[in-house]
C-alpha cells in the first residue's frame, strides 16, 4: 500500500470533467491533495514531464507516493481500494452493478466523444454548429439511457439516498452539458436535473466545481 504520509498529487485541468470526478471523490473521502495544474490549451499534457506520468497525455493523473494512476475510472477504483473510508460503491450487488454501468456510460459513451482531442480533430473539418450538434447528440443518447437505467432505483441521488460512483460521474457531465453544450436539462432529462439539484447542495461537490480551481482563468471567453 502506498504511504499515507505523503500528500496525494492530482494533475488536473479546471475544465476537465474527468478531473472533476476525481476532485469530488477525493473530497468525499476526505483526502488532502496537492493540485497540479496541466493547461490543456497550451499542450502541457504532451510535455515530457507529464507524459512520464500518463503516456497517452490525458488528465487526470494521481500520484500517491511511488504509485501513479492515470485515467479517471482507474483512479476511482484505486481510491476505493486503498482508501476505503466513505465507500464509492454500495454493498448491495444490484445497486453496485447499476453504479458501475452508469459510470461506464458517462466515462465511455459520452465524455470521450466531447473531449478536447476529439473537438480539436474536428476543427476545420466541420463547422462549429455541426461540432456542437455532434456533442449534443452523444450527450442526449447517453442521458436518455441513464434516465431509463436509473428510473425506479433513484432516490435523492442516483441509486438511493447515499452518494456513490454514479453520482460522482454524473455531476460533472451534467454540469458540462448544461453550461457548455446548451442542453436544457429540466425539460429534456428531468430525473438527471433533479439529481443535479441535490448535488449542488453538497460542499464536496461545490468545491470541486471548475470555477473553484486554482487554474480557473480570470476570463474564459
Amino acid at each position: 500500500m502506498a504511504s499515507e504520509s505523503k500528500k496525494l498529487k492530482l494533475y488536473s485541468y479546471w475544465r476537465s470533467s474527468c478531473s472533476h470526478r476525481i476532485r469530488i471523490a477525493l473530497n468525499l473521502k476526505g483526502l488532502d491533495y496537492e493540485y497540479k495544474a496541466v493547461n490543456l490549451l497550451k499542450g502541457e499534457q504532451f510535455g515530457p514531464a507529464f507524459l512520464k506520468l500518463n503516456p497517452i497525455g490525458y488528465v487526470p493523473a494521481l500520484v500517491d507516493g511511488d504509485i501513479v494512476v492515470a485515467d479517471s475510472f482507474a483512479i476511482l477504483l484505486y481510491l476505493e481500494e486503498v482508501y476505503p473510508q466513505r465507500p464509492l460503491l454500495p454493498q448491495d450487488l444490484q445497486k453496485k452493478a447499476i453504479n458501475l454501468q452508469a459510470a461506464s456510460i458517462v466515462c465511455s459513451s459520452i465524455q470521450p466523444l466531447q473531449n478536447l482531442t476529439v473537438l480539436n480533430f474536428m476543427e476545420g473539418k466541420i463547422n462549429s454548429d455541426d461540432k456542437i450538434a455532434w456533442v449534443q447528440h452523444h450527450i442526449r443518447k447517453g442521458f436518455a439511457a441513464l434516465e431509463k437505467l436509473l428510473e425506479g432505483c433513484s432516490g435523492k441521488y442516483a441509486t438511493g439516498n447515499e452518494i456513490y460512483l454514479a453520482d460522482i460521474c454524473l455531476a460533472p457531465q451534467i454540469f458540462a452539458a448544461a453550461t457548455r453544450f446548451q442542453i436544457d436539462m429540466p425539460s429534456e432529462f428531468p430525473l438527471l436535473a433533479r439529481l443535479n439539484e441535490a448535488y449542488v447542495e453538497l460542499l464536496e461537490f461545490q468545491s470541486a466545481l471548475p470555477d473553484r480551481q486554482p487554474d480557473f482563468p480570470s476570463s474564459t471567453a
